[in-house]
């Protein structure tokens, strides 16, 4: 059931990976800026973000074979539309279909192994599941470089596919049930507001890179976004069965770190997005080069996140994060300085040793907050901590976007890639500063207290 499950998401994040690296050549090959490309990107974690909030209705009402099957065979029909696209319009339609198959298979699959494992045990657990993930970024970009380099960028989406296909077949054979079925009732005005919030937000954030903050556009999608986030939240806390609990926040320990997990993904996410552009844009490295740059980070990351994993199940996740969040800071700042002639070895260690901090910080504080969870919540608890984690990741990969645009047309330099490298360096601060933002966070975790009696109104 596991190698099930992994199989699933690790499709799912490296159809992300992928991407990144192939950015540069979409935009070239379709003729559409930075800007425009980089909903490629954020598009899919926001329909993910738009999704995740729902799955734990589909986790409720769904057994774990009907979801995962649904929602790998979903997966695969995007996969399918993105590689017969011959326009942005098309991508971005297969995009979207990718990430409604994804979106469920990411908290579901959490969700399953946290019931399944005891709770002594689910850091070694989510250790290995760690690992998995970190396995799709780590062959990701030289996967994607190489066939940049040689093929079209749409062969990418053809090497996906049968895998999909053939975890689709494994599932069908080996997959079972997990949990038990309560059966909720649909409530469109949950989604309705769930899904105009999110993806207000995201669209006013990002075209604030391209028409400016005071913008009415702008101005009024935001609005729209923060009202209907507002009402949906208002909407579960009145319901008498909600579509996502929100009353899993109660849990202060769960809260916080889930706080930190978004930030820490936040800074991933950025860095992710942002070296691809400065080495093939501004330092002309192919796509395969750049790639094989950023594959040192990644096995590290794979490497270290059983080993955190199991650290975790002894002292806990308060030093872990202090540490993991400090080292992602640090390296997040190094990145601030770059230049037209910085050394691709600092950058490859600087890159990792991310990573490595990343890997300290993100699969132990999701632990350490599921873990103050009764059972009867984890399927809401995980739901919560991906959507968060997840639109979180959209909006802060669009901030960073907007930073980087507006700083560098601003910019009172005249060599067009000196501007940009500047626009990137701010990018940068933007996200060293969350970095520490999350470290000093970290310092407030506590051993875990015995679990409060708070149950959901149903």
């Amino acid at each position: 059931m596991m190698a099930v499950l992994l199989i699933g998401t690790f499709i799912a994040i490296l159809n992300q990976t992928l991407l990144n690296i192939a950015l540069p050549k979409i935009i070239e090959d379709l003729g559409i800026s930075t800007n425009t490309a980089q909903w490629l990107i954020t598009i899919y974690l926001l329909i993910n973000g738009v999704m995740i909030p729902i799955t734990a209705f589909l986790i409720e009402r769904y057994s774990t074979r009907q979801l995962f099957l649904t929602s790998i065979g979903i997966f695969a029909v995007g996969s399918l539309i993105c590689a017969l696209s011959t326009n942005f319009t098309g991508l971005l339609i297969g995009r979207i279909v990718q990430s409604m198959g994804a979106g469920v298979m990411m908290p579901l699959m959490q969700t399953v192994i946290l019931l399944i494992f005891p709770r002594e045990k689910r850091g070694a657990a989510m250790g290995m599941v760690g690992l998995a993930i970190a396995f799709a970024p780590a062959i990701g970009p030289t996967l994607s470089g190489w066939i940049v380099e040689h093929y079209s960028w749409r062969l990418l989406f053809y090497v996906v596919l049968p895998i999909t296909l053939l975890d689709l077949l494994f599932a069908a054979v080996a997959l079972k049930n997990v949990g038990k079925l309560t059966y909720p009732k649909l409530d469109p005005v949950s989604i309705i507001t769930s899904t105009i919030g999110f993806s207000s937000l995201l669209y006013g954030f990002s075209s604030a890179g391209s028409q400016g903050w005071g913008a009415t556009e702008v101005l009024a999608t935001l609005v729209i976004g923060a009202i209907s986030l507002i009402l949906f939240v208002w909407r579960q806390l009145n319901m008498e069965r909600p579509m996502l609990e929100i009353r899993v926040l109660k849990y202060g320990i769960f809260t916080l770190a889930t706080g930190i997990a978004t930030i820490v993904f936040i800074a991933m996410m950025g860095i992710n997005l942002l070296l691809p552009l400065y080495l093939q844009q501004m330092r002309g490295v192919s796509a395969l080069d750049s790639g094989l740059m950023l594959l040192p980070g990644a096995i590290l990351m794979g490497i270290m996140n059983p080993i955190t994993g199991r650290i975790f199940d002894k002292v806990g996740a308060r030093w872990l994060a202090v540490i993991g969040m400090a080292i992602v800071t640090v390296s997040t700042f190094q990145l601030t300085s770059l230049t037209i002639t910085t050394s691709y070895l600092s950058i490859i260690i600087t890159y990792s040793f991310c990573l490595i901090g990343v890997s300290m910080v993100m699969m132990p504080i999701t632990t350490a907050g599921i873990n103050q969870l009764p059972p009867q919540l984890i399927a809401h608890g995980s739901a919560m901590t991906n959507t968060l984690r997840t639109v979180g990741g959209s909006i802060g990969t669009a901030i960073l976007v907007t930073v980087m645009t507006i700083t560098a047309d601003n910019a009172p330099i005249q060599v067009k890639t000196d501007a940009m490298i500047h626009g990137i360096n701010n990018a940068y601060l933007v996200a060293s500063l969350l970095a520490l933002a999350g470290m000093l966070l970290s310092f407030f975790l506590k051993k875990p207290q015995p679990m409060l009696d708070v149950q959901p109104k149903h």
